[in-house]
């Protein structure tokens, strides 16, 4: 193609181009989206999405609600970032290399609080000894207190940006439509989320 010619062709895009439309004015102090119950909007969106939500009172509660999951017990592969959640069969402080967990199939790990508006869990890498372990796992469960916050703008008032090298927000398991628009779970990661509501994390 010539000099000339793209120019032509270039010019032609630009009278082609629809007029321009101005940016929509958006709030900057509210009000936002609230909700008369935070938690039960928060599980109901999870739920949508594929996850499951469990409030229970103590970690004791979310070791006994994990024990009775039958994949968890049939998993030959069982991490826990949480002390006093799992039984694992892998103990992370021994892996050198997050290569070795790609076969990990059961995670338990920490979550900091909810989004009631998109059932979203805010996750940090200073839980947890390697951040992969968010999204390779077969199945993953967060444990976190009960403190819901009704939408994003809330959720961002509770973090400060640039304080950990990862960090972000999970809702339900990794699900793609893309191929054939057939809904697939646990594409590019979890088949499953369960999140343990603990009141009680003393």
């Amino acid at each position: 193609m010539t000099a000339t010619t793209r120019e032509t062709v270039l010019a032609n895009l630009r009278a082609a181009l629809p007029e321009s439309s101005p940016l929509p004015e958006l709030p900057t102090s509210g009000p936002w989206q609230t909700f008369e119950d935070p938690f039960v909007r928060f599980c109901e969106v999870l739920d949508s999405v594929g996850g499951t939500c469990c409030r229970v009172k103590s970690l004791s509660d979310a070791h006994q609600q994990l024990l009775s999951i039958d994949e968890w017990n049939s998993a030959k592969v069982r991490v826990s970032a949480v002390n006093g959640v799992g039984d694992p069969t892998v103990d992370l402080n021994s892996i050198d290399d997050p290569h070795d967990l790609e076969n990990v199939d059961y995670a338990v790990l920490h979550g900091h609080f909810g989004v009631a508006e998109n059932g979203a869990i805010w996750v940090t890498d200073d839980t947890v000894k390697y951040r992969v372990l968010y999204f390779i796992p077969q199945r993953l469960v967060i444990v976190m207190p009960s403190q819901i916050v009704h939408n994003m703008h809330e959720a961002y008032g509770r973090i400060t940006i640039g304080e950990h090298a990862f960090a972000g927000f999970i809702s339900g398991p990794s699900k793609t439509a893309d191929i054939e628009q057939s809904l697939v779970i646990g594409a590019h990661g979890a088949r499953s989320l369960i999140v343990f509501a603990v009141d009680d994390l003393a």
